[in-house]
């Protein structure tokens, strides 16, 4: 990798060879299942089309997730642009799109740095990476360089869950706290919404190599915030309810039922979606109560359910500086 694409602030006194050493895979890019082979450090970009830029699209400290992650300060989370998936009903639409323009060049590593250290002033303890599949070799620097500088926070990996095993399985001993979502487990409708035909296969490989590094427990500190451990989310689409219920019976069987499983209710139609037949809507009491019955009946008895009325209360703006507030 070319450093002088890479100007270090000196006065920092960092070995910015090794912490760039990461971004040598973007060359032959095959970090994530799409397994591009393109050559990120040039114009021959692939699926994500995202290049060797960070491409963070905002930094802030969010109090809305699970309990255990926002604690009584919040997550610093970073929020990827792009994806490697392409869900027509994603709430994070403003910055996901493939087709929206992304910096190729090095964006200000230095002023992330700094953006994050601030928020880790504030008591904040836990530091997000929100799709972050396609960037972790850009992550892995981010990473890098905060340790580097002497800090030391628990890392979150927030991800859609199209992850390749090996990828997963280098992250052994970095991250602390995996939190991926589990969509489909059901490659048509997976590549029906989210353009992923081989989601099912990538996901649950990927899952269980979670599991394997982190078990079924979770630790946390005495503010009861999560220190290690794996959250699974998943989110309950309207006219899906046998999805949903494969995907809890996959986690019960094939992991624990003593995982500790995120059963969100959340979903609200993006103006993408308003005319769908069945996107267009959000989801009902009957399909919600159904799947609470399976969550029930397989014995979970870990994790988060959300109020039915959560729809209203989780769309992003990210023109504004904190997306979900206001």
């Amino acid at each position: 990798m070319n450093l002088s694409l890479y100007p270090p602030d000196d006065s920092w006194k960092l070995d910015w060879q090794t912490i760039f050493a990461p971004l040598e895979e973007l060359k032959e890019c095959s970090i994530c299942p799409r397994d591009c082979r393109a050559d990120r450090t040039s114009s021959r970009l692939g699926y994500c089309q995202a290049g060797v830029g960070f491409a963070v699209d905002s930094i802030f400290p969010h109090r809305g997730e699970e309990p255990v992650l926002s604690g009584p300060h919040g997550i610093c989370n970073l929020f990827f642009s792009h994806c490697n998936m392409q869900c027509a009903y994603c709430q994070n639409y403003q910055i996901s799109e493939n087709r929206l323009p992304v910096a190729q060049d090095q964006d200000d590593l230095i002023g992330i740095i700094k953006q994050i250290e601030a928020i880790l002033a504030t008591s904040v303890r836990l530091v997000g990476f929100v799709s972050p599949s396609h960037f972790v070799p850009q992550m892995s620097v981010i990473i890098n360089t905060l340790k580097a500088r002497g800090h030391n926070p628990i890392f979150v990996f927030n991800t859609n869950g199209y992850d390749r095993v090996e990828t997963i399985r280098r992250l052994d001993g970095t991250i602390q706290v995996y939190l991926p979502d589990l969509k489909y487990m059901d490659n048509n409708l997976a590549a029906k919404y989210s353009d992923t035909p081989d989601y099912v296969e990538h996901a649950t490989a990927a899952i269980r190599e979670m599991f394997r590094q982190k078990g079924s427990s979770i630790r946390m500190d005495h503010e009861d915030v999560i220190e290690s451990g794996i959250i699974i989310r998943h989110l309950i689409l309207p006219g899906e309810v046998e999805n949903s219920k494969a995907i809890l019976r996959f986690i019960a069987d094939e992991l624990s039922p003593s995982v500790h499983v995120s059963l969100m209710s959340q979903y609200c139609p993006t103006h993408r979606v308003s005319t769908h037949p069945t996107l267009g809507r959000t989801v009902t009491k009957t399909e919600y109560d159904e799947v609470l019955h399976e969550f029930e009946r397989l014995g979970f008895y870990r994790g988060w359910v959300q109020e039915l009325t959560s729809a209203h209360h989780y769309r992003p703006d990210f023109f504004r500086d904190r997306p979900f507030e206001g």
